[in-house]
C-alpha cells in the first residue's frame, strides 16, 4: 500500500509466494561451526512473517560454515619428532631406563588421512611394557575469564608387549584418522587441537608418553607436495654429469667417408617416383636445395687458422672447421 511503501514493507495476498534472498558471509575469518560438550559454534538464516493481529511466524535454518586450513604450507608440512626417557626406581633399587622416540612426516593431514608413525622403545627396565598410540581431541572453552577443557580419545592402536631388554622399531605404523571437526586456532570462545600421543604403558608406574601436535585440516595434501624432496633429490643426482671436465684438446670428427656412403649419397638424390600433394610441393626450390646439400661432405677439420694474415679481437677463438 502506499501507507507502507516509505518504511519498505508489503502487503502479500493470499495465495502462494515465493521470494530468492542471498546473504553474503562476511570477509572476516569465521570460525568453523563445531558441536562441543561446553559450547558451539553455530550459524542460520532466520526469517520472519509478520501478520496483523498475528503472533508473528519464525523460521531458522541452520547452515555449516569451515575456515578451510590448507596443509600444503610449509609449517604443517614440517616433521615432527621428540625423544623421551624415564628410569623406574623402586625404594632403594633403580633398573634400566625406558627410551622412547617417535616421528611422524609432517604436522598436519585431514579426516580419512593415515598418519605413519616411526618409532623404537628400549626397555631396559625389569618389568613387562606395552607400546601405544592414541590421537587425542582437546576442547577448550572461554568465557567470563574462566576456561573448561575437555580431553577426548579419537583412535588408537597398540604395540608387542615388551619384555625386559626387548627392543621394538615401528616403521611406519599406521593410525587411520577418523571422521573429526577441523581444527579450531581462531576463535576466541572455542578452540579446538589435536595431538599424537606416542606411549610405554607401564604397569605400577606413570607412563611415558610423548606428545606430537596435529593439525587437522580441510584442504588434503598436493599431490606432488610429498614429491617436492625426491624430485629435488633426483635432480642434483641427474646433474652430476655438469662435475666432469673435457678434455684439453678436442678430438677431430670422423671422416664423411665413415658416416655416409656413396650408395646413400646417390639414393638421396635420385627422384621420388610416386608421392602425394602434399610431398610434391616440397619437391620446390627451397626442398631441393636442402637435398643438394644434405649428404655433402662436412667441411674440414683445422686446428689451424687458414687466415692468420686478418686482424682478429682478444676473444678466445674456438678451433675453425
Amino acid at each position: 500500500d502506499d501507507d507502507n511503501s516509505e518504511e519498505g514493507l508489503h502487503t502479500i495476498h493470499s495465495g502462494r509466494h515465493e521470494y530468492a534472498f542471498s546473504f553474503e558471509l562476511p570477509q572476516t575469518p569465521l570460525a568453523t561451526s563445531f558441536e562441543g560438550r561446553h559450547g558451539s559454534v553455530r550459524y542460520w538464516v532466520k526469517a520472519e512473517l509478520h501478520r496483523p493481529w498475528l503472533l508473528p511466524v519464525k523460521l531458522k535454518k541452520e547452515f555449516t560454515v569451515f575456515e578451510h586450513i590448507d596443509i600444503n604450507t610449509p609449517s604443517l608440512l614440517s616433521p615432527q619428532a621428540g625423544t623421551k626417557e624415564k628410569t623406574l626406581c623402586c625404594w632403594f633399587c633403580t633398573s634400566g631406563p625406558i627410551s622412547l622416540s617417535a616421528k611422524i612426516e609432517r604436522k598436519g593431514y585431514t579426516p580419512g588421512e593415515s598418519i605413519q608413525i616411526f618409532a623404537e622403545i628400549e626397555n631396559c627396565s625389569s618389568r613387562m611394557v606395552v607400546p601405544k598410540a592414541a590421537i587425542y581431541q582437546t576442547q577448550a572453552f572461554y568465557a567470563k575469564g574462566k576456561m573448561k577443557e575437555v580431553k577426548q580419545l579419537v583412535a588408537s592402536l597398540r604395540g608387542e608387549s615388551l619384555s625386559s631388554g626387548k627392543t621394538e622399531t615401528w616403521n611406519g605404523k599406521v593410525l587411520k584418522i577418523p571422521p573429526v571437526s577441523p581444527s579450531i586456532l581462531d576463535c576466541s570462545i572455542i578452540r579446538v587441537e589435536y595431538s599424537l600421543m606416542v606411549y610405554v604403558d607401564i604397569p605400577g608406574a606413570m607412563d611415558l608418553f610423548l606428545n606430537l601436535p596435529l593439525v587437522i585440516g580441510t584442504i588434503p595434501l598436493h599431490p606432488f607436495g610429498s614429491r617436492t624432496s625426491s624430485v629435488s633429490s633426483q635432480c642434483s643426482m641427474n646433474m652430476n654429469w655438469l662435475g666432469l671436465t673435457l678434455p684439453e684438446r678436442p678430438e677431430a670428427p670422423p671422416s664423411y667417408a665413415e658416416v655416409v656412403t656413396e650408395e646413400q649419397r646417390q639414393s638421396s638424390l635420385a627422384p621420388i617416383a610416386a608421392c602425394d600433394d602434399f610431398e610434391r610441393a616440397l619437391q620446390g626450390p627451397l626442398f631441393a636445395y636442402i637435398q643438394e646439400f644434405r649428404f655433402l661432405p662436412p667441411p674440414l677439420y683445422s686446428e689451424i687458422d687458414p687466415n692468420p694474415d686478418q686482424p682478429t679481437d682478444d676473444r678466445p677463438s674456438c678451433p675453425s672447421r
